[in-house]
């Protein structure tokens, strides 16, 4: 039945969440919009109903996952999961899945995805399933940065896709009052029906985790290691990083992980890499597993992402939460890291200011002893830690299905 209730205090029946993302568990592979709605499911689990659909298979992967069964609602986790096959990603076939699936919100995390996103906007465009209430998360597609990227193939698809009308009548999930503007800019979208929720984090673990099978340090200390961990693909911005680094004199480990999404662009990274100065060692390390990404992040010195553009970024998240500090592009949520000691966020157009930043980490490094070191580290997680368990952001995120109903 269709829950009408709005108050969350009062609500004794779970409302259905049915939620589209591109790629889910145990998928790791595509980074953040998969681990928000997995962290959303684990802080609101017990408030909601989640039924999932999601692609068959991992980010880059030609086969399907193993031992799943397709094209049928199974549980996972404290979810239900519909993993759908390549020929099922129809119009019609998602459809089906929406029109056979009782629930009370629907739930779409991205603005560009052609599958997970057009598709059943356009399935609901055609009236091929009764109306219920869309709640739309670009996931920072409207960033400035992420919209310079095939910048002419998304001002023609957003022109067209309000002329059809598509994206009329939906709620939007702003994860930031900085990505709430971007959605006013980009899309013309009124105040009123833009919901500002920040993404939950992964509950945090304030065991620094110990440090096995990982890439060795340089025998010597003087060396500074950097990070970079994201998917290989220009809105991370992987090129920004090593063009700083060329402009380094002081000597520096750079160890690159993640996903290789785009082949011609992660060429470009090489030929870049090709043409650093000695100083500088630079070593790509494969993808991570989620299970291991705290225990990588806490061998490094600084994690490097001048990254295009976040809606949150969980892997800043999960770098803070194990002491290491961050040097970010200025688009991203996580603004003022100076003022609380947890890294900086610079205009990617101040290149001078990221070198700059990283030949102060290194000459500070040199000094610190390891205790000094493991010091900083647990000052640095408790600082970070009223940023990840924020009430108010579980608050705002209830919210934000509960507000999206008739009244």
């Amino acid at each position: 039945m269709f829950i009408t209730l709005r108050d969350s205090t009062h609500i004794n029946i779970k409302l259905k969440v049915m939620t589209f993302v591109g790629f889910y568990l145990p998928g790791y592979k595509a980074g953040g919009p998969l681990r928000t709605i997995a962290n959303m499911v684990d802080h609101l689990g017990d408030d909601f109903e989640f039924w999932i659909v999601t692609r068959d298979r991992d980010l880059g992967d030609t086969k399907a996952y193993p031992d799943l069964s397709l094209d049928q609602w199974v549980s996972f986790g404290n979810a239900h999961v519909f993993y759908v096959s390549p020929e099922n990603q129809t119009v019609d076939g998602l459809a089906n899945v929406i029109k056979n699936t009782p629930h009370d919100v629907l739930y779409l995390n991205s603005f560009f995805d052609s599958v997970f996103t057009l598709k059943p906007l356009f399935a609901r465009f055609l009236g091929k399933f009764p109306r219920r209430p869309v709640v739309l998360a670009p996931r920072g597609e409207f960033s400035a940065g992420a919209l310079k990227i095939k910048g002419m193939k998304k001002t023609v698809y957003i022109f067209g896709a309000r002329l059809l009308g598509l994206y009329k009548n939906i709620m939007w999930q702003a994860s930031s009052e900085h990505e709430a503007q971007d959605i006013k800019r980009s899309f013309s979208v009124v105040e009123k029906d833009i919901s500002v929720a920040w993404d939950l984090p992964a509950k945090p673990d304030l065991q620094l985790p110990e440090k096995k099978n990982l890439p060795p340090a340089s025998d010597s200390q003087a060396m500074l290691r950097l990070i970079f961990l994201s998917r290989i693909s220009p809105k991370k911005n992987l090129d920004y990083a090593l063009r700083i680094l060329s402009q380094t004199m002081i000597d520096v480990e750079f160890d690159i992980y993640g996903p290789l999404e785009d082949a011609t662009y992660w060429q470009r990274c090489q030929t870049l890499i090709r043409e650093l100065p000695p100083n500088v060692k630079v070593a790509y390390r494969g993808s991570v597993k989620p299970e291991k990404v705290a225990e990588t992040f806490s061998c490094y010195d600084l994690f490097l992402f001048p990254t295009h553009g976040e809606n949150y970024g969980h892997v800043i998240a999960e770098s803070l939460s194990v002491g290491t500090p961050v040097l970010l592009s200025d688009q991203t949520p996580w603004r003022d890291l100076s003022d609380d000691g947890l890294g900086w966020d610079l205009a990617l157009v101040n290149m001078a200011g990221f070198v700059e930043i990283i030949n102060l980490v290194s000459l500070k490094n040199k000094k610190l002893t390891q205790k000094q070191k493991t010091e900083i580290r647990r000052h640095l997680q408790n600082k970070v830690l009223g940023r990840l368990t924020d009430p108010a952001v579980l608050e705002a995120n209830r919210q934000l299905f509960y507000g999206c109903l008739p009244k």
